[in-house]
């Protein structure tokens, strides 16, 4: 009887170990599941009125250029590199937008990827993605990038037709999304 005993108060003590399971979940439809938040990068209007950086960099015919090359039209200008996961993930959305945006506003797409490098890999990147409303535009050394002073890539200026600063963005930007339709209301249709 004492073995009865002891097995019985010993048998709960033997099942410690063993963890349930998750409750099941109720069944959630498509449209009820959670969904990737879209992407927002900290709005930044300190610098507004102020003129671009006279920094130059090379345009897609090798030649240098500067953001001033593009005066008397607004003017959208992002800082972004391959090895840059939220820089890669905007661009085809801002490729998108230069499509919408139309004659109405430029958008440079400027690489700040070290060409110091064994093999440069930007070449070989901006072939395997196609981005055919897009201009490869590069500032290997970084100056365009050093003298927005974000400190993070990517960083995206809006210049108005007058070249003065309007607003930057620093971190990824949905530029379908309803945040950057907002902010490019009067560029976007």
């Amino acid at each position: 009887m004492r073995a009865v005993i002891a097995l019985l108060l010993l048998a709960p003590l033997a099942a410690c170990d063993r963890q349930t399971g998750p409750a099941p979940q109720a069944n959630v439809t498509d449209a009820a599941k959670p969904t990737e938040p879209e992407p927002a990068g900290t709005l930044d209007i300190s610098q507004r009125g102020k003129v671009p950086p006279s920094e130059k960099f090379t345009g897609p015919d090798g030649k240098p250029t500067s953001i001033a090359a593009f005066a008397g039209k607004p003017v959208l200008v992002n800082l972004w590199a391959t090895w840059c996961g939220p820089c890669v993930k905007e661009l085809p959305s801002l490729d998108r937008l230069a499509v919408r945006a139309g004659d109405r506003l430029q958008v440079l797409v400027v690489n700040q990827d070290d060409t110091k490098q064994a093999v440069d890999p930007v070449p070989g990147w901006w072939a395997a993605h196609p981005l055919p409303h897009l201009a490869l535009y590069r500032d290997a050394p970084n100056a365009l990038g050093f003298a927005f002073a974000s400190g993070m890539l990517p960083t995206t200026v809006l210049y108005d037709a007058n070249g003065k600063e309007v607003w930057r963005i620093v971190g990824g930007m949905d530029w379908d999304g309803p945040r950057a339709n907002t902010l490019l209301a009067e560029f976007v249709s």
